[in-house]
């Protein structure tokens, strides 16, 4: 097994994308990157330790590429805005791609590259792809979000402008 490890903002919104793919074994929403160990919600919403909300996927590399990974990852968020994603802002929404090793680096790199030279969007790819630290699963009541609460899960993808965004730019991925 493989793992690949991203941000793109509220972390819900990462889960639901990569489920329904042959490879993939788990999905687990959490916080990366950041100085303090095992961080709570509240304090990652404080933006004081250094963490993001993120995905980490465990995946088998023989069934499922990274680069397939980050294909389904790049329509998932706004990979223009290094600030938050959406209404959600600050330093624990911001995007980013911690890759593990560096294949994942050149992978994760070269597919910017992809995106950038492909016009999709109206500015450059600016998520910034960084040497994987840590991953620290979050609290129970975030895990498959949304499975657990699917009315708010999608009121969330339609008032935070996340759903418009991807529709806008890849059509309509439900």
């Amino acid at each position: 097994m493989a793992h690949a490890t991203l941000a793109g903002g509220c972390f819900w919104c990462l889960v639901k994308p990569f489920t329904s793919f042959d490879g993939i074994h788990e999905v687990i929403s959490g916080y990366s990157g950041g100085h303090t160990e095992n961080p709570t919600y509240e304090e990652v919403c404080t933006n004081t330790t250094g963490h993001v909300e993120a995905v980490q996927i465990e995946y088998d590399p023989e069934v499922i590429s990274f680069e397939s990974i980050l294909d389904i990852y790049f329509k998932t968020f706004d990979p223009t805005d290094k600030n938050g994603q959406f209404f959600d802002r600050g330093e624990s929404y911001r995007p980013v791609i911690f890759y593990h090793n560096d294949q994942q680096k050149d992978e994760a790199l070269q597919k910017i590259t992809e995106l950038n030279n492909s016009n999709i969007f109206n500015k450059p790819v600016v998520t910034p792809v960084e040497p994987y630290k840590n991953f620290y699963p979050a609290e129970e009541y975030h895990q498959d979000y949304y499975k657990k609460n699917p009315t708010h899960y999608a009121q969330y993808q339609v008032g935070s402008g996340r759903k418009a965004f991807i529709e806008k730019h890849w059509g309509n991925q439900s």
